[in-house]
């Protein structure tokens, strides 16, 4: 009889993540697990916990308790985090947040290679090369020279999106990229967010794009006051939940992908 294949690893496993702003308990145990080469979609109302577990996973906060692998890197957070743990963890994985966030005062090529020049230590010709083929693949190569105020809401994102990449981190975390844009500028995100998921990238996205979420994703996890409430393949969560807060919060929702 054929043996059953062996799922890999997962590239994150988090267990156990605690977080409380005063005595707001934002995060009440919460598991999750991205495997290599998958898309992980977080979905759920606003102040749920999505994106205190995404920015969790890049040392933008730091739980109460629980703990954290993403690769060979090992976090436990029963115990302060050392300097060089929490550089480790912004190394092994790079946040493309819900604004732009990008330098007024630099150029497109500025704000992508300021990272990997400043932070990673890379060589300013290495670096270059690298952000321009990096622009050039999401057609903004011409814009190299430009500054972020002369670019659209879709522009200034797709260069957020090429500022992580440039990092060439282990997973890229997504925290409602198309949130701030106008509808018409959501597709062109969209589609690049596409395209990284079928070149392999391991990725982690908090969004309220459920069509996206139920074409794209491999796994997708519905958070609710804190805690994980559904986990499964799009077609299960979206298809045949087996919460009742899950079906509220799709048919409330979920009518325009129907």
């Amino acid at each position: 009889m054929p043996s059953e294949p062996i799922a890999p690893a997962p590239l994150l496993a988090a267990r156990g993540l605690h977080k409380s702003f005063g005595d707001n308990h934002v995060l009440r145990g919460v598991d999750l697990d991205v495997a290599p080469g998958t898309v992980h979609a977080l979905i759920g109302p606003s102040g749920s916990g999505k994106t205190t577990v995404l920015r969790s996973l890049n040392g933008l906060e730091t739980p109460d308790a629980g703990t954290l692998r993403i690769g060979d890197l090992e976090l436990d957070f029963s115990r302060p985090l050392g300097r060089r743990e929490r550089a480790a963890l912004h190394r092994a994985s790079a946040m493309v947040f819900q604004q732009h966030h990008l330098f007024p005062h630099l150029t497109v090529l500025g704000n992508v290679t300021v990272g990997p020049i400043r932070v990673q230590g890379r060589g300013k010709e290495e670096a270059r090369a690298d952000a321009l083929a990096l622009l050039e693949r999401v057609g903004l190569r011409e814009k190299a020279d430009a500054y972020p105020s002369s670019l659209s809401g879709g522009q200034q994102q797709r260069v957020g999106i090429v500022r992580a990449l440039a990092l060439q981190p282990s997973m890229l975390l997504f925290d409602e990229p198309t949130s701030s844009l106008d509808p018409e500028l959501v597709g062109e995100v969209l589609a690049v967010m596409t395209e990284l998921a079928a070149e392999g990238w391991t990725m982690a996205v908090v969004t309220h794009e459920l069509g996206f979420a139920r074409e794209v994703a491999d796994e997708v996890s519905f958070f609710d006051e804190g805690v994980v409430v559904e986990r499964g393949a799009p077609e299960q969560v979206f298809g045949d939940p087996q919460h009742e807060r899950t079906k509220r919060f799709l048919q409330r929702l979920q009518g325009p992908f129907a």
